[in-house]
């Protein structure tokens, strides 16, 4: 091989090196079919889906067949829970289904999941940082103090008394699905199409304020755009929903054992 061979033959190296260091540090932009009336489209129409059969569909349903959830056993609150958040996580799946379904086939990187790769490494890195999660959470309380007498949830309810299969449906609540809906939503639709628009980082950010705010809980608002920033950046990272659903759900299965305590 000649030397000028072995230069040339090194600086693709080294452009390779630099490219991928770009990418993971500044993140390549999606390849987005829609435009912005699509993505508010989106996000409107799965917000309300999710006030409109949890508030009102699924009550009215429960009503019509006689079922009175207050006057249900713990193990009964924490199954309609589940059949609730079941049917509002489907009817978002199939509105998302149903608005992109004309871009079809969509390009390549949506809505990945694959336990290829080093993901995992991403995930055990975003999980040191729980504990400043939890330290901007009680910052938080301190800005914003919780109303005082607070009444215990549903949840806090059945943990108090020890009912151990109303824990378990909560769990799976909580550290299932809430993960799936939401990173599909969030990380797999929204963060990935705002790229269109603005930076990576950017995005990033955005889909992470947008993902507190919807969560309509200002005394937990910074911790949940922060913890949204470390699934954002995990997912931009690995182009797998598999790693922020992971991530999304060792979190909520920290803060359902806590509660635990």
């Amino acid at each position: 091989m000649s030397m000028f061979t072995f230069k040339v033959s090194k600086n693709k190296t080294h452009k390779k090196l630099l490219d991928a260091n770009h990418r993971i540090l500044q993140g390549e932009p999606w390849t987005v079919p829609w435009t912005a009336e699509t993505i508010l489209q989106v996000m409107f129409l799965w917000i309300a889906s999710f006030w409109l059969v949890g508030s009102w569909i699924v009550p009215f349903i429960a009503h019509a067949a006689g079922v009175n959830k207050e006057a249900l056993t713990y193990r009964g609150q924490a199954l309609y829970s589940l059949l609730t958040d079941v049917v509002e996580g489907l009817t978002g799946i199939v509105i998302l289904h149903r608005c992109l379904a004309r871009f079809k086939p969509l390009p390549a990187h949506w809505f990945s999941f694959t336990l290829k790769g080093s993901w995992h490494i991403d995930v055990g890195l975003g999980c040191l940082l729980f504990p400043f999660v939890n330290c901007l959470s009680q910052i938080n309380l301190k800005l914003l103090p919780l109303p005082n007498p607070v009444s215990a949830s549903s949840v806090e309810r059945s943990i108090m008394a020890r009912d151990p299969v109303a824990m378990a449906l909560y769990a799976i609540v909580v550290s299932v699905c809430a993960p799936i809906w939401e990173e599909i939503i969030f990380r797999g639709f929204l963060l990935p199409s705002l790229t269109r628009y603005m930076p990576v980082w950017c995005s990033v950010a955005m889909s992470s304020l947008a993902f507190a705010v919807v969560h309509f809980n200002l005394q937990r608002l910074l911790p949940l755009v922060f913890l949204g920033v470390v699934m954002g950046a995990v997912f931009v990272r690995s182009r797998n929903l598999l790693a922020s659903m992971l991530l999304h759900s060792l979190w909520n299965g920290f803060v359902f054992l806590d509660l635990m305590k």
